[in-house]
């Protein structure tokens, strides 16, 4: 094997191998840990009994908020997302499927994380999804605010080569800064860190949702430069929501094999989600998002998918929250169709040879 196909090591090149100490129960920060767990799944924290049970979709949370710019808070989100729902996701109307009775899902809790160390936190994140992402499992990320997509995308990315991933990023900011006042780490930075450490080819990175008054031209600039492809707010005004996902699909598959779904729930209009950071007037309507995921998980290969930047403290009555819950659990159920269908959902490492370079693969099944 030469050098250009050897498996990467994002961990080394990021900095995220260092030799870290573990903190156990009682010692671990007060807002992480799993006091109820994803859609009252079972809870799966050994990395042996998760390799040995071999689930389909593994939940994990990635505490960190460290990377904020404007308002904090989104460490507490994994929490708030796991318990914003009256229901276990029994069946799904939209998708006519008892997800779990096609699916087997677990929740392998919380990143390892601690305050004020945001290095620390990613190395931290990047070894629980790692550890997951080797299993065969898609990893479902529930943040945090979006600087923890760097190292989940980063080792779905390490856990699936030679196969290629493509991201679809829904956001209302590209988070495409060289840096935050000088930090690179930071939430306004983790898909220009992706796209220069090579973890993600620029071509097969697309936005969608973006409005308001950030990037400026020159961030643009270095979008276009390295080939990354968005569609603004207003196309998706103009054009309608349905056809801009279509664009999205082919644009990120263009090469790719499968998709990472990155969903910044500030894309949605703070009257739908309020409970976040840095919120955008004018945005999507919750329903146009979910149907959007349902969609897209429902016609391509998912490798993964993270869900950020919910903030409780800004949150009124759980809206937020429980349409962080419901971007997860309607990728479950298109999951779950996909399986029933016959469509593979697990991947395999040792698997065959990926498609040729550029070929891609083809969107199959149907989404809602």
């Amino acid at each position: 094997m030469t050098d250009e196909h050897a498996r990467p090591d994002f961990a080394q090149l990021n900095g995220w191998d260092r030799p870290y100490e573990v903190f156990h129960r009682p010692e671990v920060p007060a807002y992480t840990g799993v006091t109820l767990s994803f859609c009252n799944r079972p809870l799966v924290e050994d990395p042996v009994e998760l390799a040995r049970k071999a689930p389909d979709v593994v939940i994990v949370g990635a505490p960190v908020d460290e990377g904020v710019s404007y308002r904090p808070g989104a460490r507490f989100g994994p929490r708030a997302i796991r318990q914003a729902s009256y229901t276990h996701g029994g069946y799904s109307l939209q998708l006519d499927i008892s997800p779990f009775e096609h699916l087997s899902v677990v929740d392998a809790g919380d990143a390892n994380v601690a305050p004020g160390a945001i290095d620390r936190g990613h190395a931290m994140v990047f070894r629980k999804v790692l550890e997951v992402a080797r299993t065969g499992a898609i990893p479902i990320v529930l943040g945090g605010d979006h600087s923890i997509t760097w190292p989940s995308a980063s080792a779905v990315a390490e856990a699936r080569h030679p196969h290629s991933v493509g991201i679809v990023h829904f956001d209302a900011h590209a988070d495409t800064a060289n840096d935050d006042w000088g930090v690179l780490a930071g939430h306004g930075t983790p898909m220009r860190r992706l796209i220069e450490s090579g973890a993600i080819d620029g071509r097969n990175f697309v936005q969608v949702g973006l409005r308001g008054y950030w990037p400026p031209p020159a961030v643009f600039a270095w979008m276009k430069e390295h080939g990354l492809r968005w569609h603004l707010m207003r196309e998706i005004e103009e054009r309608g929501a349905e056809a801009v996902i279509d664009d999205a699909i082919a644009e990120a598959l263009d090469g790719a094999d499968a998709i990472y779904l990155s969903i910044d729930i500030d894309v949605l209009d703070p009257g739908n989600a309020p409970g976040t950071g840095t919120p955008e007037p004018g945005g999507m309507l919750t329903r146009e998002l979910l149907r959007a995921i349902r969609r897209i998980v429902g016609k391509v290969p998912l490798a993964g998918m993270d869900i950020v930047e919910v903030s409780p403290p800004y949150d009124h009555a759980d809206i937020t929250a429980a349409a962080a819950h419901r971007c997860a659990l309607e990728a479950i159920s298109a999951l779950a169709v996909r399986k029933r269908d016959g469509l593979p959902v697990r991947f395999t490492p040792s698997d065959a040879t990926p498609p040729e370079a550029g070929q891609g693969v083809r969107a199959t099944g149907a989404g809602g």
